[in-house]
C-alpha cells in the first residue's frame, strides 16, 4: 500500500503530461482500496464485507439531507405531517425548521419547532437553540433570551450550553467569561480567544488555552510563542500538552525538547528520545534512550527504545541490546531476531543468519517479522532464478492468514511464481486468496489481472471503462456521542464538529476512532487534502493499542472510502466518458497531483486539480473549443486534464 507522507503533503512536481506516468499512477490506482474487483469489467468501490445494517437503513429522511432545501422541501413536508410520531417525522420537522431559519422565516420555523424537543429528545437542546434563533428572526428578542437561559438551566453540563453563552455574551461579556472558564475546548471559546489575541497578542493564558484545546492548523505558531516567550510560566502539564501537539504534527525535534520538561513517564521519555532520533541528533538520542532504559527497565516503551537504540550503535553493542529485548520482552522478540539476522548478513556470518532464522521460524511462525524473513529469502531465491525455492518459502504464509501488507505481496508472488512453474491450480488459488483476504491491496488488482479479469492491466488500463458503483449508505463515525452521530447523519456538520471538539476535551492526542472521525468531518467540510492526511497518519501510530485499533479499522470499507474519497465524481465520470479515458485514472491523477485541492499551484505554475500548466491548458482549450475557463474551477480543470 503506497501510504507515503511526502506524497500526501506535497503535490508531485508537475510533468508535461501527467497521464503518461502510468507506472506511478497505476501504483496509486492499485493502492486505491476502492479497486475491489467483484466481476469482469466491473469495479465496485468496496469489499466483499457489506456494512452492518444501520438502524436508519429504512429512513425516508436521511437520503434527503444532502439535497438543497428547495428540492427536499415537498418530501420533508409530507413526512413531517404524518399523524404518528416517529424519528423520521422529528427529523423532517427539524430539517424544515433549519431551512426556514436559513431563509429568514422565523415565524414559520417556530411552527415546526413547537414542542419538538419533547419527542426528539436526542436533539432537545439543539431544538431550543434553533427556537431562540427563530425568535430573533421574528423580532422577539426577549423570548430568544429566555430560551438561551432555559438551555443553560436545563442542560448545564451539555456542550450546547456554549452556544447559549456565546449568543448571550454578544450583549453581556460576562457570559463569554463563563464560556471560556467552563468550555475552553469549544470552538466558540477559541473564536473569542482569537479575537482578544488580535487586540492584544501578549496574553499568556489565552495563548495557553489555544495550545491546550485547539487543533487548528496555526496552533504550531502559538506553541512556538509559548516555548520561546513564556517558558518559565509553563508547568510540566503545560509542557505535556505542547509536546503532544508537536508530536501529533510530526514536529519531532520540538516535541523532544518539550517532553524533556513534561512529567517523567515511559512514554514521554521514549518520545523525547525518538524525537531526537528522527531529527538526526544521534548522540542526544542515545543519551535519551539510555535514560528511558535506566528509569523504566520493564516498560513497554523500553522494548521499542532498545530496538531503535540498536540502529544507532556498533554491531556488538546492537546485538547486546537486541538480546535484551529477546530476553525481557517476548512480544518484541521476533523483531529483535530479524534485526540480528540483518546484522549477521552484513557481518557475513551465514551460520548465525541460518541459526537465528531457524529460531524465528520455529518459535514465532506467525509473526510479522517471520513473514518478512520468509519474503526476504524468497525474493533472493527468485532473483537467483530458483523459483521453486522462492515459492516454497512464501507459500506457508497463505495458510497462516496473516494481517500484514507483506503477506499480501508474498501471496501474490507465490501465485506468480507458481504459474511460471506450471502449477496453474496453485497459482489460481493464491490469486483468489489475495482477492478474498486483501481486497483493498494493490496486489488484489494485480491478482485480478493474472486471473484474466477484464479490469485493465499496465497497457490497457487507460482505455478500460469500468462501471463504478459508489457507496449508497452513510458511514457513521466510530467516535462521539449519539447526539453527535445524529447531527452527523443530518449533515449538520458545524454543530457536529463543535460537539465533537467539546467531547474530546483538552487532549491533543486523539484515539484512533476520534482521529478517523475528525477526518470524516474534514471531508464533509470540503477539506479533502487535510482529511486524507489526518486518516493516513493513523498508520504512524506506535503504541500497540492504537496499532490494533488502526488494523481493525483498516479492514472496514469506511476506512478505504475515506482514505481514497471520490469528490467531483459527476465531473470525473462525465469528462472521462466524453474523452474516452478510464475515470479511475483521472481520479488517481487528481489525488496524486493535488490531493483534491482545486486552488493549489506548483512553483512552476501548474494549477488546479490536475495540475495543468497554463500554456498547456490554453492549447487544450483551443482543441476542445472551450473559450472561457478557469484552471481553479474543478469542472474546467477536469475537462481539460481528462482530454490531455
Amino acid at each position: 500500500m503506497l501510504e507515503n507522507k511526502k506524497s500526501l503533503v506535497e503535490p508531485t512536481p508537475p510533468k508535461k503530461n501527467p497521464l503518461i506516468r502510468l507506472g506511478l499512477l497505476l501504483t496509486v490506482l492499485g493502492s486505491l482500496g476502492i479497486l475491489t474487483i467483484k466481476g469482469y469489467g466491473k469495479l465496485e468501490l468496496g469489499g466483499k464485507n457489506p456494512l452492518k445494517p444501520l438502524p436508519d437503513e429504512q429512513s425516508l429522511v436521511l437520503p434527503l439531507v444532502a439535497l438543497p432545501p428547495t428540492v427536499r422541501q415537498a418530501q420533508l413536508n409530507v413526512i413531517a405531517q404524518a399523524e404518528k410520531s416517529s424519528l423520521d417525522r422529528s427529523r423532517a420537522r427539524y430539517l424544515l425548521a433549519l431551512d426556514l431559519i436559513q431563509q429568514q422565516a422565523g415565524k414559520e420555523a417556530l411552527q415546526q419547532l413547537k414542542g419538538l424537543e419533547k419527542e426528539y429528545k436526542l436533539l432537545a437542546p439543539y431544538i431550543l437553540i434553533q427556537r431562540a434563533k427563530a425568535f430573533q428572526l421574528a423580532s422577539l428578542a426577549q423570548q430568544a433570551q429566555n430560551i438561551w437561559q432555559k438551555v443553560i438551566e436545563e442542560y448545564p453540563d451539555s456542550p450546547v450550553v456554549a452556544e447559549a453563552l456565546y449568543a448571550l455574551g454578544k450583549n453581556n461579556s460576562s457570559y463569554w467569561e463563563s464560556m471560556l472558564e467552563k468550555f475552553p475546548n469549544h470552538p466558540h471559546s477559541h473564536e473569542i480567544t482569537r479575537q482578544r489575541l488580535a487586540a492584544n497578542p501578549n496574553q499568556f493564558e489565552l495563548l495557553l488555552l489555544l495550545a491546550k484545546y485547539s487543533r487548528e492548523d496555526d496552533i504550531d505558531n502559538i506553541r512556538n510563542r509559548l516555548v520561546l516567550e513564556y517558558p518559565s510560566q509553563l508547568s510540566p502539564t503545560d509542557w505535556q500538552a505542547i509536546a503532544d501537539g508537536y508530536w501529533q504534527d510530526f514536529e519531532y525535534r520540538k516535541a523532544a525538547d518539550a517532553y524533556a520538561l513534561a512529567p517523567v513517564t515511559p512514554q514521554n521519555l521514549y518520545r523525547a528520545a525518538r524525537g531526537l532520533h528522527l531529527n538526526g541528533n544521534k548522540k542526544a538520542a542515545i543519551r535519551a534512550y539510555d535514560r528511558l532504559i535506566s528509569d523504566f527497565p520493564d516498560a513497554r516503551e523500553t522494548a521499542t527504545g532498545l530496538l531503535h537504540l540498536s540502529t544507532l550503535s556498533s554491531r556488538q553493542q546492537a546485538l547486546r541490546y537486541l538480546d535484551q529485548v529477546i530476553e525481557d520482552f517476548p512480544t518484541q522478540a521476533p523483531a529483535a531476531i530479524l534485526a540480528k539476522i540483518a546484522i549477521y548478513e552484513v557481518s557475513k556470518r551465514p551460520d548465525l543468519v541460518t541459526a537465528n532464522g531457524k529460531v524465528l521460524l520455529k518459535k514465532y511462525p506467525k509473526s510479522t517479522a517471520t513473514a518478512q524473513y520468509r519474503w526476504q529469502i524468497a525474493h533472493k531465491n527468485a532473483q537467483a532464478g530458483n523459483l521453486s525455492a522462492a515459492w516454497r518459502w512464501v507459500s506457508p504464509l497463505i495458510k497462516q492468514d496473516l494481517n500484514s501488507d507483506i503477506a499480501a505481496k508474498a501471496a501474490f508472488f507465490a501465485g506468480k511464481w507458481a504459474k511460471e512453474l506450471g502449477k496453474i491450480g496453485e497459482a489460481e488459488k493464491c490469486f483468489k486468496y489475495v482477492l478474498a483476504r486483501y481486497p483493498y491491496s494493490y496486489y488484489a488488482w494485480r491478482s485480478a489481472v493474472r486471473l484474466g479479469w477484464q479490469v485493465g492491466d499496465f497497457t490497457t488500463l487507460r482505455q478500460n471503462m469500468p462501471e463504478i458503483q459508489l457507496p449508497s449508505r452513510v458511514f457513521i463515525p466510530p467516535a462521539g456521542s449519539e447526539t453527535f452521530k445524529e447531527l452527523y447523519k443530518l449533515e449538520q456538520i458545524e454543530d457536529a464538529h463543535n460537539l465533537l471538539q467539546a467531547e474530546i476535551g483538552n487532549r491533543q492526542e486523539l484515539t484512533v476512532a476520534e482521529q478517523f472521525t475528525d477526518g470524516l468531518l474534514l471531508q464533509k467540510e470540503g477539506k479533502i487534502r487535510e482529511s486524507i492526511w489526518r486518516i493516513w497518519s493513523l498508520s504512524r501510530r506506535e503504541d500497540p493499542k492504537s496499532v490494533k485499533s488502526w488494523q481493525k479499522l483498516r479492514k472496514t470499507p469506511e476506512y478505504w472510502y475515506s482514505l481514497f474519497p471520490f469528490p467531483h465524481q459527476a465531473e470525473i465520470i462525465k469528462y472521462s466518458r466524453q474523452h474516452q479515458i478510464n475515470p479511475m485514472l483521472v481520479i488517481s491523477v487528481i489525488r496524486q497531483e493535488s490531493r483534491f485541492d482545486p486552488k493549489i499551484s506548483s512553483p512552476v505554475g501548474a494549477t488546479g486539480l490536475m495540475q495543468l500548466i497554463p500554456s498547456t491548458a490554453q492549447w487544450v482549450a483551443k482543441k476542445i473549443e472551450l473559450k472561457d475557463y478557469s484552471l481553479t474551477d474543478p469542472d474546467n480543470n477536469i475537462n481539460l486534464g481528462s482530454w490531455y
